[in-house]
């Protein structure tokens, strides 16, 4: 077969299915292909580019063949990855040489090579341009130097990238027609314009997280109430965020508050704000919550943490709109979209009496339940690969790559802690890896990029992990020891990687406890943990104040 037969048979089906109702994953997927059998090679990658909220411009895997599964969560800061820029700069198809200098963005990532760095190798790309617009890339990787060699492969990645081009237009027009089904035309360009800046993205192809992007987009249009559940760590303040920018109140303030880091003298005060002279210490006006809020969203995290009489001022201000000062007998009317978050079970809140029932049905008029990691198939190793791309550029490092045993001790873990004990987790992955020794590398050779082992996580998968993944005491992947008391006592170059670190986290929660009179609220925020997981935490290392007989406030 001549190979325009060839293009011409791959780019058919293609064509076919432009007007079909594809979700744009399959879409994406079916164009890379496509693209292989009209020109073989070992890695492709399908390319968005995108503007950070700091000004910068990233490149964004919206589909991979042939590459790491963790690679779908990376991001790729355009000015540290010099080929990318050039593809981009070219406009056009462009192969770089296989002695190019510019250091290869994937090395590490190609899922047929488990060295590091990548070998000689042929690279070639092409931009994709919408409405005359740079709209991403199409990247391919050959490990056979020569496979891209001559004219042809050029030309016909030009082809390709043309009808690709029509490709993700028509799958970005889709997506336009779809949002209209829930929103007005005006809502959604509203949407469009500032939700990539106004929140993070909520990263996740499961199932699960799936239908929590659809719960999202309908009801983030109406003012209604939204009462956010899940365990610690998931990302309900994310989910938040994510309603807030697909609102009509996108352009207006987000206003976060902490219930449970409220004092409760201070509670009215921080949520409806005070006139100088109200009580002690009270030097001037300040706005309250509410106020610096009105017309956008009040995001009340760990809700379920409000003393009674609070729940009722609240109440009435959710009813009607009114709220009053301390120290004011004037009220004044605002309009705010409340969104709550908590971690507890409120109905049997409401059955233990520590939480008014009509305040409950007022919050919940549409209840949000964030899955937590262990029930998002899949999803851990693209959290991974964006905390890691993340990590990487923090740290000033060339590559990081998970190995494949560090991918499958990811998925074997139950991760009690959610997203959060995966961030933790692979930030301090990184740490470790860099304190391994490496060889040195030939001079003017490329610098492999830093392989995570599944040591590297300190990470312990059980058959025996608790019923309960939220019980730190059964917690399979914990890097405490049994005996906390008998590690602090050891000699650090007795023990091994796991009671080191017992010892410094013991030793960084007792002097932040001792900091602030062993009270958790101002202690958690202090080591920006939840009070919950610090209290768990601080009974687990067997720490206590002074004197033993009252326990920790």
């Amino acid at each position: 077969m001549t190979a325009n037969a060839l293009l011409l048979n791959a780019l058919l089906p293609l064509v076919a299915e432009l007007s079909s109702q594809l979700p744009e994953t399959e879409r994406y997927r079916r164009l890379l292909a496509a693209l292989r059998t009209v020109l073989p090679a070992d890695a492709a990658a399908l390319l968005r580019c995108e503007r950070g909220a700091d000004g910068s411009d990233w490149l964004r895997p919206l589909a991979i063949d042939g590459l790491s599964p963790d690679t779908l969560g990376r991001r790729f800061r355009l000015r540290e990855h010099p080929r990318f820029a050039a593809l981009l700069a070219a406009g056009q198809a462009l192969r770089f040489p296989s002695d190019s200098p510019l250091p290869d963005p994937y090395d590490g990532l190609v899922a047929h090579h488990s060295g590091a760095p990548l070998p000689v190798h042929d690279c070639m790309g092409c931009v994709l341009q919408v409405d005359g617009q740079p709209w991403g890339l199409l990247t391919l990787d050959a490990l056979q130097p020569g496979s891209f060699a001559g004219d042809a492969p050029l030309a016909a990645l030009q082809a390709f990238s043309n009808l690709a081009a029509a490709t993700v237009a028509t799958a970005a027009r889709l997506r336009q027609l779809e949002q209209s089904v829930h929103n007005e035309r005006q809502r959604a360009e509203h949407f469009r314009r500032h939700a990539p800046l106004a929140a993070p993205r909520l990263l996740g192809h499961s199932s699960a997280m799936r239908a929590l992007q659809r719960d999202i987009a309908t009801v983030a249009a109406s003012d209604l109430a939204v009462l956010i559940t899940g365990e610690t760590g998931v990302g309900k303040e994310l989910v938040a965020q994510a309603l807030h920018a697909q609102s009509t109140r996108a352009d207006q303030a987000f206003v976060s508050i902490n219930c449970a880091a409220l004092p409760d003298q201070l509670v009215e005060s921080e949520l409806f704000g005070h006139v100088r002279g109200a009580f002690t210490g009270a030097v001037s006006d300040r706005q309250g919550k509410f106020e610096q809020a009105h017309q956008g969203t009040l995001f009340l995290d760990e809700v379920g943490e409000l003393p009674l009489a609070t729940q009722a001022k609240l109440l009435r201000v959710l009813q009607s709109g009114q709220i009053q000062r301390l120290g004011l007998d004037r009220e004044r009317t605002v309009d705010v979209r409340i969104i709550a978050a908590t971690n507890q079970d409120l109905a049997a809140a409401v059955r233990d009496g520590r939480m008014r029932a009509d305040f409950y049905h007022r919050l919940s008029v549409y209840p949000l339940h964030v899955p937590p990691l262990r029930a998002r198939e899949g999803d851990v190793l693209v959290l991974a690969g964006y905390f890691l791309e993340r990590t990487r550029s923090q740290f000033g490092l060339d590559g990081v790559r998970l190995e494949a045993a560090a991918q499958a001790a990811l998925l074997a873990h139950r991760w009690p802690g959610n997203v959060r004990e995966l961030e933790h987790c692979i930030r301090r992955a990184v740490l470790h890896a860099l304190r391994r020794p490496r060889a040195p590398a030939a001079p003017q050779a490329p610098t492999a990029p830093l392989g995570i082992r599944a040591q590297d996580l300190a990470l312990v998968p059980s058959s025996k992990a608790s019923t309960h993944p939220g019980d730190p005491a059964e917690d399979p992947g914990s890097l405490l020891p049994a005996d906390p008391a008998a590690s602090a006592a050891a000699d650090p170059t007795d023990t091994g990687l796991r009671q080191a670190v017992a010892r410094y986290e013991r030793q960084l929660v007792q002097q932040a406890l001792e900091a602030h009179g062993y009270r958790w609220a101002p202690a958690a925020r202090a080591l920006q943990l939840d009070r919950a997981n610090l209290q768990r935490l601080a009974k687990r290392l067997g720490l206590h104040a002074p004197g033993s007989p009252p326990p920790l406030r």
